[in-house]
């Protein structure tokens, strides 16, 4: 009677260990199952590296001085079928993998690549909207210059023969999209392409730099900014800042910062001028000046992250 009494106790004892062991076990699998997921999207998720340094080798070998085209054309062409390979592998993933293929195909020289092209950037977006459109416009402009047809975000300048050698808009169909569709797509507005179109045709301050002394030059930028859109010289806050860096890369800092100062008068709403204006001044040990045209610029510029990081590092000296 103690042994019929005693059985269904342990039954119960054993099933309840049982079903405790198979909840654990769910448990365990479903965080398994979880940590899986986890690890799969996040391999997923990784940009592919080969990628990235053939879209960084493909930029950078368009800014050498003495570029070799016949062995340009023919890097390009074996990065393009590099980039297929990885389609192909299923290695084409994140939005900055689009954009980098993006980036290789509108290099190609025909209406294959052009179209690879803009399918890459529009993925890139779609994944990613925060990406740099203009990538896109651009392509999509290139594709229909391929294809015969008139570019609509005007994008794209040419300079040949045809042009008498100057630079020129690639025709353009100005009735598809409006200026505001431009500005989302970070490309200039019509006005401002003619512009554009305008100083590049112009002549260059920096060439001045070793044929003029320094007060020459100074006077020379004032009567062209006085011009406007007339002027023979690009006196634009972008230009004179770059001759005063043609002056500090040659040890000429006393002049770079004449020109540095000028900037900040002619362009005294251009953050980026006191910018460059403190690193001269600091350079040349005006440390007081320089710190006060940082933070200046940085007033102009809350994001400016360069003018925050020098005055933190002077602050944190003291």
């Amino acid at each position: 009677m103690k042994f019929k009494g005693f059985w269904p106790v342990s039954v119960l004892i054993v099933k309840f260990v049982l079903n405790e062991a198979l909840n654990k076990m769910k448990d365990l699998m479903k965080w398994a199952f979880i940590f899986i997921f986890f690890v799969a999207n996040l391999v997923k998720a990784q940009d592919n590296k080969e990628l990235q340094q053939m879209a960084d080798a493909d930029q950078q070998s368009r800014i050498a001085p003495d570029i070799n085209w016949i062995i340009l054309n023919e890097q390009d062409s074996i990065r393009r079928v590099r980039v297929d390979e990885f389609f192909e592998k299923g290695e084409i993933r994140t939005a900055k993998d689009y954009l980098n293929a993006g980036i290789i195909f509108q290099h190609g020289n025909d209406t294959i690549a052009s179209q690879k092209a803009v399918n890459c950037f529009g993925k890139a977006i779609e994944l990613d909207s925060t990406l740099n459109r203009w990538w896109c416009a651009a392509a999509v402009d290139r594709d229909l210059m391929r294809r015969g047809e008139p570019q609509i975000y005007g994008t794209q300048f040419i300079k040949n023969k045809m042009t008498n050698e100057k630079w020129k808009r690639y025709t353009i169909d100005t009735t598809k999209i409006s200026d505001k569709e431009r500005k989302y797509y970070s490309v200039e507005t019509l006005a401002q392409q003619r512009e554009k179109e305008r100083l590049m045709n112009s002549k260059s301050i920096s060439s001045l730099a070793g044929e003029k002394s320094i007060d020459e030059v100074v006077e020379l930028i004032k009567s062209e900014f006085e011009k406007g859109s007339q002027s023979e010289y690009n006196v634009t806050e972008s230009a004179i800042n770059s001759l005063g860096y043609v002056l500090m890369n040659d040890n000429r800092d006393k002049e770079a910062l004449q020109i540095f100062k000028l900037n900040t008068v002619l362009y005294p709403d251009q953050f980026n001028t006191y910018d460059s204006y403190g690193e001269c001044l600091l350079k040349l040990n005006h440390t007081k000046q320089g710190l006060k045209a940082y933070r200046k610029s940085l007033e102009l510029n809350p994001d400016n992250e360069n003018a925050r990081k020098i005055l933190g590092e002077f602050e944190n000296t003291k």
